[in-house]
């Protein structure tokens, strides 16, 4: 995955999103500054008592993808 941003052209590759949420969690979606799943996902991993962490990895390329996307960038074929 590569996203550019149309303003600017800075281009920004979010690398392996699945292991970074299974590692870090909520926080990974919180330093990419998608606040909304941070809190969703700090939620259901305190009701879950961390099962959730095991789960939001499979949907994390998606979340990514999606935000950038409705933020207005661009997704770049790979190799471009």
């Amino acid at each position: 995955m590569v996203f550019e941003n149309t303003a600017n052209g800075y281009r920004e590759t979010p690398s392996i999103p699945w292991l970074w949420t299974l590692l870090f969690g909520s926080f990974y979606f919180a330093f990419k500054g998608i606040w909304s799943h941070a809190f969703i996902s700090f939620v259901l991993a305190c009701v879950t008592v961390g099962l959730s962490w095991f789960i939001y990895p499979f949907f994390a390329r998606g979340i990514v993808r999606t935000h950038y996307l409705k933020r207005g960038w661009k997704e770049i074929p790979e190799g471009a």
